[in-house]
């Protein structure tokens, strides 16, 4: 059994902890009652040192103290290390709230180090041409605050959020330590998540045993708050959730800018925020300055009307668009904006599918100076566009609401286009026509009504990747038991597999007793990950097995090589999975019961007693004169003496220092421009 720590050393730490990384001293002598310090828990003394750091007015400390303890308490399941507020702590655990203590404060400074957001306008300024979302969302963090950009324009931005999995770590990793390890911008806001390989069937390969390692040394040598790898203190190889998961449920907010070393990154457009994926040399530079370059791009507008029929979500919507419009067309090269009144029957998880496979992962960058490099257009697309984003509304602003931490809902920007936004092309689709499709191998725009392709023989089906949203999976689930109470039985031929993109979205199936009807209907249930989808790790369609997936690509060899891979809705996969033929679900999901289907997909906003609804409020880009500076917005408590550019954590000990002064960073940095969308559409 491991040996108990010390509580009143372990406070002793914590206090050292705050004076080194936020000098700010606590006399235990006054501050404590050290009567009753003795019996209390290292995790309760963390609650009291919170409670002291308030009346202290030392308030966002406090805060950031909290944050620590619920962390710390939560159940591994959403994110936390599972431990109990009164049990004593071995040195492992010790070991590990005191790293979070340490990242979570220096976040604090990494906050300090941030530009301070523009100042925004309640209205447009009267002469301004009429702009489209995205072009806001980049005017709002251009450095310059210009406060109007057009296609065409040249813009230094500031970037909120970099995200990376293990495998295009990997390739970044080369990159940064090639450029001589600098550190990184805000080591609050680079989401690292393993998901593509890591599997505890492949656990011994030494492959991916790297993988992990060198996804855990960033952890600790970044002090990441926003590690979502593996839990040591639960399971080394538990994965929390598919990197785009968790973070489109409770990370990305409107108005934002995430650049991913993923092309699926563009999932998190789905809120309203401009999410674009380059490649890793693209991604590194603005991982280590929290600053890149554009092109500013044109905009396509895909105005969304009418209502879709009941059981008809994201998938099937995103497949009609493709069949509609074609893969690398009218999106080529062009940021991808939906609006229209057919956007209030569309949930958020509906709209992360769409948004997912707005992508296609070719990019081109050029250097600010010089020739102009071109790189040849990848087949490995969806719709082909830059990225997708939906003007958030209602829908987005309780969406974001609902979530538990405030700051992951603070820092919300809502933005839409102008009435007169100039967009290159104007499409109009009709949600009323939505019905179950299939996109037939080997492209994701072969797109024919479910019912052209009945009964075809299937191999495999499979529910999950990153486009399979939780609403779909409880869709799915509900039409299986459905199924089996009316009688069918699942064929003994064939492999059936569903993943669900996050442990909290499993949890959610548990509690819905959900997971045991993917069980009776012959489902195997794995752990969060893309699985399938990649088709380069533990699970791999075998040669010439013929497979309907939930997933959103099927180009040739992506599940397995020599697989055959059609893609579907979730609700179409369950539904085929019976007799292992595809099946349309449309009888079934007539029979379902839409009130409870309706409560389970919409659950009603979390409003406090007598609270009123609260509405997003709409903001425009600023100009400003940057000569006349523009004021912090934190308190004068917590402000420091001039801190790193640059966060480089040393690797934590038990007690981790702070990071040395670096030199001063030169003026001027030299980088390159990411130019989007510079090839020919087919």
């Amino acid at each position: 059994m491991a040996e108990a720590i010390d509580p009143q050393l372990a406070t002793q730490k914590i206090l050292d902890i705050l004076l080194r990384t936020r000098n700010i001293k606590v006399d235990i002598s006054k501050d404590f009652d050290t009567k009753g310090l003795t019996p209390q828990s290292s995790l309760q003394q963390l609650s009291r040192v919170s409670e002291i750091l308030t009346s202290a007015h030392h308030a966002r400390e406090a805060e950031t103290l909290a944050t620590v303890l619920s962390l710390a308490t939560e159940s591994p399941d959403f994110g936390g290390l599972g431990l109990r507020e009164d049990q004593e702590l071995s040195s492992q655990q010790e070991a590990q709230v005191l790293f979070l203590v340490s990242a979570w404060l220096e976040s604090l400074n990494s906050e300090d180090r941030a530009k301070n957001p523009a100042k925004l306008l309640t209205s447009r300024p009267e002469g301004r041409r009429g702009m489209t979302l995205s072009e806001k969302i980049l005017a709002a963090h251009d450095i310059e605050r210009r406060g109007e950009l057009k296609p065409g324009d040249m813009v230094r931005v500031d970037v909120d959020w970099i995200m990376a999995s293990e495998i295009s770590w990997a390739a970044m990793k080369k990159q940064y330590d090639a450029l001589g390890k600098p550190g990184i911008f805000r080591n609050d806001r680079f989401w690292l998540a393993g998901d593509h390989v890591v599997d505890p069937r492949v656990k011994d390969v030494p492959l991916i045993k790297q993988l992990v390692a060198d996804s855990e040394a960033a952890k600790t040598d970044f002090m990441m708050t926003e590690y979502q790898g593996m839990n040591p203190l639960i399971d080394p190889w538990k994965q929390y959730t598919i990197m785009h998961t968790e973070f489109f449920r409770e990370r990305a907010q409107p108005g934002m800018l995430v650049i991913g070393s993923d092309s699926h990154t563009c999932s998190s457009g789905s809120l309203g925020c401009l999410a674009i994926g380059l490649g890793v040399a693209d991604v590194t530079v603005p991982l280590i300055t929290g600053e890149t370059w554009f092109k500013v791009p044109e905009s396509v507008n895909i105005r969304l009307v009418g209502k879709p029929s009941p059981g008809i979500g994201g998938k099937d919507t995103i497949l009609y668009i493709l069949k509609e419009l074609k893969r690398n067309t009218v999106a080529a090269e062009r940021i991808v904006e939906f609006t229209g009144p057919g956007l209030q029957y569309l949930s958020c998880d509906a709209r992360f599918a769409i948004a997912n496979m707005t992508t296609v992962s070719t990019y081109t960058i050029i250097p600010p100076f010089g020739e102009i490099q071109k790189s040849t257009l990848s087949t490995d697309q969806e719709f082909g566009g830059i990225t997708g984003i939906f003007t958030p509304d209602q829908t987005t602003h309780d969406f974001i609401n609902q979530r538990k931490s405030p700051r992951n809902k603070k820092n919300s920007k809502y933005f839409r286009p102008d009435e007169d936004a100039v967009y290159i092309e104007t499409h109009t689709i009709d949600l009323s026509l939505v019905q179950s499709f299939v996109a037939r191998y080997p492209s994701p725009d072969d797109v024919v009504p479910i019912s052209e392709v009945q009964g075809m023989h299937l191999d495999g089906c499979f529910i999950g990747a990153c486009t399979t949203a939780e609403e779909d999976l409880i869709l799915a689930a509900m039409v299986l038991d459905l199924g089996l109470k009316k009688g069918y039985r699942p064929t003994s031929a064939g492999k059936r597999k569903v993943v669900p993109g996050s442990l909290p979205i499993l949890h959610r199936l548990q509690d819905l007793g959900f997971d045991k009807v993917y069980a009776d209907a012959g489902f195997e249930v794995g752990v969060p990950g893309c699985s399938y989808c990649v088709g380069m790790s533990a699970d791999k369609a075998a040669k010439g097995e013929v497979w309907l997936s939930s997933q959103n690509r099927n180009f040739e060899n992506r599940m397995g090589t020599g697989s055959i891979g059609n893609l579907a809705s979730a609700v179409s996969v369950a539904v085929s999975s019976f007799d292992m033929k595809v099946t349309d679900p449309k009888s079934l999901l007539d029979e379902l019961d839409l009130h409870r289907l309706e409560s389970l997909l919409r659950p009603a906003p979390l409003l406090k007693k007598n609270t009123v609804k609260k509405h997003p409020i709409y903001e425009e880009p600023n100009s400003s004169d940057l000569s006349l500076g523009i004021e912090t917005t934190h308190p004068p408590d917590s402000r420091l003496p001039e801190t790193p550019t640059l966060t480089n954590a040393a690797p934590t000990t038990t007690l981790p220092e702070v990071p040395p002064q670096p030199e001063k960073s030169p003026d001027i940095i030299r980088g390159k421009v990411q130019k989007l969308g510079d090839f020919h559409r087919h």
